[in-house]
């Protein structure tokens, strides 16, 4: 459980992220169980996409499954910060999994709803973001696992 000044940083930097991230998939879930409409500056495409069929899977809406996401890579960014290497494996494989999923909403948002959504979009930047963390992970730590 030894870890550096680096991997210390690193993580902190993730856990922010990924905090940033958690309250705007709890804000966008809050206003779809509320059945408000969320605030979106006026744009069309932003009501389309939230309120297409692809922001829910059954009757979750995908902003809840994000901030369980974010939930976890905060949490497993903090116990790596800590030195636990099966955090470290749980955070790679966590942000992998958003980064599969961002993609293919983009995807959706480009080609099949021919609109895109800005909270979207900023959430798809943490998770790019986190993504570049993941690649750029100090390479002491690539090395142990």
């Amino acid at each position: 459980m030894s870890r550096s000044r680096g991997q210390t940083i690193f993580y902190s930097a993730a856990a922010l992220i990924s905090l940033v991230g958690l309250a705007e998939a709890t804000y966008l879930t809050a206003i779809f169980l509320s059945g408000e409409t969320a605030v979106c500056g006026g744009s069309a495409d932003c009501f389309q996409v939230l309120g297409s069929s692809y922001a829910k899977i059954g009757p979750v809406p995908v902003s809840g499954l994000g901030a369980l996401a974010y939930f976890g890579v905060f949490t497993f960014a903090t116990f790596a910060g800590f030195g636990y290497a099966r955090a470290r494996q749980f955070f790679t494989w966590t942000v992998t999994a958003m980064f599969c999923m961002t993609l293919w909403l983009l995807f959706v948002q480009a080609f099949r709803l021919h609109a895109f959504c800005r909270y979207c979009l900023f959430s798809a930047a943490l998770v790019f973001l986190l993504t570049g963390l993941v690649v750029a992970r100090p390479v002491a730590e690539t090395q142990k696992n």
